[in-house]
């Protein structure tokens, strides 16, 4: 059995004993056995409120930086001014969550990111308009986010037992895809209606529930009698040499580049939207394709018991990369805008899939020492990804055409999944 140690540290909230085995309908719904553990819960319920208010400064900072700009390009340079911290912090963050208590770290980091949403606040309620503020505190707001996310996902394997694993990554998973879709719209109702300012506001009190969970969480210092060190650029390069030898690991990081790197075709939705489905209304067409994937994600986290009980965690992963290309391919080969929304969807399923699945190899198949600078990576690799994305498929879109390059691009990643997986075996071999 390909499994590290495991440890359920919940004190006195562990876990009871398992439930029985649902049956009829009920064993197709969302697995909800971590639920039952009252720490794992706490930082599930804190995500819920979280996801969505995060999503509201998500699409307020845009908004600002337009309305004092006037220019989309100062929108894609904010974009820039915070992926480059994100990644930076990211995977120092891992190489720090595995050092300290994760606990402390989850709660220091939560309050630098409320009080980076107060400022944002309080910068818009005071007219600053000043776009240099707005890039500062979005970098600053990205890199307490890259010290805070590998910390937050490598402490889900010391919350529940190895065996729910999956389950636990599909809860959190559907919970920051539903975010996904009801932040964006819920700031579209509220900024008429209270104003941009407040939608920070809303988003800072929305992380006082996050401070509050993970203040309630039990410590999580590193295990064993490992000794004290400290994060450094040799930790982190430790982690690299780390994913290198243990070819499970790496294999999981390369599935997920391929399907984002040469299938996340969302570059292109505007252009598709302007001359494929243009007879629907071009912003109807585009809010559709960009809701497509995410909606098909939230209706695989809902109904996650198909799945989330699979031993093959490596089968489960490959299975779920060749459907995406699969549907990505036919989403370009799609002339009708409700038969490309029902294969973006069909995508939106399978990237769940993959996701509490790779999410499970990482925590399973790393040991506790390493998972923090294992998430680390993992926050590089989602972040990533889909911007390599945008550059690869924006200029294939130019040179082949907008549903050439999304059909081939889904192909393309159908090959070399295959051929991942027909080359290097572990992959394959891996299951709990």
């Amino acid at each position: 059995m390909n499994t590290s140690e495991s440890s359920t540290e919940t004190g006195d909230d562990a876990p009871a004993a398992a439930p029985a085995p649902h049956r009829g309908w009920r064993r197709w719904a969302m697995d909800t056995r971590p639920l039952r553990i009252p720490a794992y819960r706490r930082l599930w319920s804190s995500t819920i409120v979280t996801s969505v208010g995060s999503q509201l400064t998500a699409v307020a900072v845009p908004k600002q930086i337009y309305d004092i700009t006037h220019s989309s390009a100062w929108v894609g340079y904010a974009s820039l001014a915070g992926l480059v911290p994100m990644v930076v912090f990211a995977l120092w963050g891992g190489a720090v969550a595995d050092t300290v208590d994760r606990r402390k770290l989850l709660l220091w980091t939560n309050i630098g990111i409320a009080v980076t949403s107060l400022l944002f606040w309080a910068q818009a309620v005071t007219g600053l308009d000043s776009v240099v503020v707005l890039m500062v505190l979005l970098a600053l707001q990205q890199a307490f986010f890259g010290l805070n996310s590998p910390a937050r996902n490598a402490s889900i394997a010391r919350l529940v037992p190895a065996g729910e694993l999956p389950a636990a990554n599909a809860l959190s998973s559907t919970v920051m895809q539903t975010g996904l879709v009801a932040g964006p719209l819920l700031a579209g109702v509220l900024i008429p209606v209270i104003g941009l300012p407040e939608l920070y506001l809303v988003d800072a009190l929305a992380l006082c529930v996050t401070v509050w969970a993970v203040f309630r969480l039990p410590a999580l210092p590193p295990l064993g009698d490992a000794p004290a060190r400290r994060a450094g650029v040799r930790e982190i390069a430790e982690g690299f040499r780390y994913i290198s030898r243990h070819k499970v690991l790496l294999l999981s990081f390369l599935a997920d580049i391929v399907a984002m790197v040469f299938g996340m075709p969302r570059a292109l939705f505007p252009q598709l939207a302007a001359q494929t489905y243009h007879s629907w209304g071009e912003g109807f067409a585009l809010g559709v394709l960009f809701a497509g994937i995410p909606v098909g994600a939230v209706l695989g986290g809902l109904f996650s018991g198909v799945f989330s009980r699979a031993r093959r965690h490596g089968w489960m992963v490959i299975g779920a990369v060749v459907a995406w290309g699969v549907a990505i391919a036919g989403f370009g080969l799609s002339g009708n805008l409700w038969i490309a929304l029902a294969f973006l969807a069909a995508a939106g399923v399978a990237d769940m899939v993959s996701m509490v699945f790779r999410g499970a190899i990482l925590l399973s198949a790393a040991t506790d020492e390493m998972r923090g600078r294992m998430q680390g990576v993992f926050t590089v690799v989602v972040a990533g990804g889909p911007r390599l994305a945008d550059v690869l498929h924006g200029t294939a879109g130019a040179v082949f055409g907008p549903r050439a390059a999304v059909a081939g691009g889904g192909v393309l990643v159908v090959v070399l999944m295959l051929a991942l997986a027909a080359t290097v075996p572990a992959l394959r071999r891996y299951r709990i």
